[in-house]
């Protein structure tokens, strides 16, 4: 499995916030109790970190309505071996 990000924006008014939510609630979304908001400071999304099979799995857990402009980023962590082949110059 792999690691992915999952961005979902939305408008900054309170009407909006409360929509996203909702349509969380009403979808039985599992990731709503595992989302980070940016509301509180401005930055009108929501991010989820969560493994998946591939991409499209990542997708589909997205509610409809937001998938058009919700954003999945594969996640990887390098070791030290890789950061030294960043390093080395190209040939």
């Amino acid at each position: 499995m792999s690691t992915f990000l999952i961005e979902i924006p939305h408008l900054g008014d309170t009407f909006s916030c409360n929509q996203v939510i909702k349509l969380f609630v009403e979808s039985g979304s599992h990731l709503l109790s595992n989302a980070h908001w940016g509301c509180k400071d401005g930055v009108h999304k929501a991010w989820f970190i969560s493994d998946f099979e591939n991409k499209e799995e990542a997708l589909r857990i997205i509610p409809a309505y937001l998938k058009r402009d919700a954003s999945v980023v594969e996640l990887v962590k390098f070791d030290k071996d890789d950061i030294a082949k960043f390093a080395e110059p190209d040939k």
